[in-house]
């Protein structure tokens, strides 16, 4: 295959600046040859902005079943993610998924079994995974610079929005139309990130999530989370959308020192010893190992979203390693997830979840919103490709 035909699906923020890369050629051996979406305004776009070359579907099935597609890059809201991933690998196609990878883990697990059942290149938009600090600190601990990690804090809490920016979709920081609030929306990169670089995942999660704190908002807004793993290592996890000015600080502390990422930095606090080298053989009573601290650099730009592109056509077209598989995004949902079981059952929460628990309590929250019934939607949840 020498050009990978790539069919995008929703035009909405995020598909048009997907669009505009690919219609620019930005991608190698990417060519956009169809969009769809079900606004007449938005198909009006594409024929001023993509040209009479790129077909326009209202219909998704209609643009499945075209023939003009190899590809599909899904920018649609979280819920239909995995039904329209299914649909399409179902198809024969390739798919590149927005995140979050969906919004409940059961209906991920599915589309993940369908996944690799079809053979195709499947993957999903984490593009913080091109962001070098992160590549550079992930290296770090993979190749045991930083020893076995012992401790993780992230304060998140750079993602101010307003009431204006709820107000300004129906949908927004709803269960029924997002399925949650900053977990689901702001934060899928930093979860996935949280357990991509120190390369395990929490064995349970205590959570406190606060709900419309400080806004008129039914979904969390402002989470502080506990995390234990299997090798005795804790993780603290804080973010919110309601506080300003925010806070970016991700700090990993192992056997060797510690490292901090913070305003586009990366610092290695390096012992000279290991902490439990020096536990074993320091005599004096008081004192504690020498720490030299270094800046760390990083080579190479950060090519985000187009990155995250250009690397899954390269998977399609030449076999290349995907830097984001689509089967990893359950990992970050599934901390989400527990998060969020964990505040409603007020207790700790063992991963992998309950998901059948965790979805009926979802389902009680849609059930019970006066959003939803405000706006008569009413949204059940199942398994199987419906929402």
């Amino acid at each position: 295959m020498t050009n990978v035909r790539i069919g995008l699906v929703g035009l909405g923020n995020m598909g048009t600046g997907h669009a505009m890369y690919l219609k620019n050629n930005e991608v190698p051996s990417g060519q956009l040859t169809a969009v769809c979406d079900m606004r007449e305004d938005r198909l009006a776009w594409a024929a001023e902005h993509l040209g009479e070359g790129v077909k326009r579907y209202s219909s998704y099935e209609a643009l499945l079943d075209s023939g003009e597609v190899d590809a599909v890059l899904i920018n649609t809201p979280h819920y239909f993610h995995p039904e329209q991933a299914i649909q399409a690998l179902r198809k024969g196609l390739h798919v590149l998924i927005e995140k979050p990878a969906g919004v409940y883990t059961k209906q991920v697990r599915e589309m993940n079994e369908v996944a690799k059942e079809s053979g195709r290149v499947f993957g999903i938009m984490y593009n913080q995974r091109t962001n070098p600090l992160y590549a550079k600190l992930r290296d770090l601990i993979e190749s045991g610079e930083l020893g076995e990690v012992r401790r993780t804090n992230w304060i998140i809490t750079d993602w101010y929005r307003s009431q204006s920016y709820y107000d300004s979709g129906g949908w927004r920081a709803t269960w029924a139309g997002e399925g949650g609030g900053v977990l689901i929306n702001q934060d899928p990169h930093q979860l996935d990130l949280w357990q991509w670089t120190i390369g395990m995942m929490p064995t349970r999660i205590r959570a406190f999530c606060s709900f419309g704190k400080h806004r008129s908002i039914e979904v969390e807004n402002e989470v502080t989370a506990y995390a234990e793993y299997e090798n005795g290592a804790t993780g603290v996890f804080v973010t919110s959308t309601c506080e300003a000015p925010g806070t970016n600080r991700f700090e990993v502390t192992g056997d060797r020192g510690k490292i901090v990422i913070e305003d586009g930095a990366m610092t290695f606090h390096r012992l000279r010893v290991s902490e439990s080298e020096f536990n074993r053989t320091f005599k004096g009573g008081f004192g504690q190992p020498e720490c030299w601290k270094i800046p760390i650099q990083t080579k190479g730009d950060s090519p985000q979203h187009k990155g995250i592109t250009a690397n899954w056509v390269s998977a399609i077209a030449n076999g290349t390693p995907l830097l984001a598989p689509g089967e990893e995004g359950i990992k970050g949902l599934m901390i989400s997830n527990a998060m969020l079981l964990s505040t409603w059952m007020d207790d700790w929460v063992n991963l992998p979840i309950d998901e059948d628990l965790f979805l009926a309590k979802l389902q009680e929250r849609i059930d019970a919103s006066e959003t939803k019934k405000k706006a008569g939607e009413y949204r059940t949840l199942e398994v199987g490709g419906t929402h």
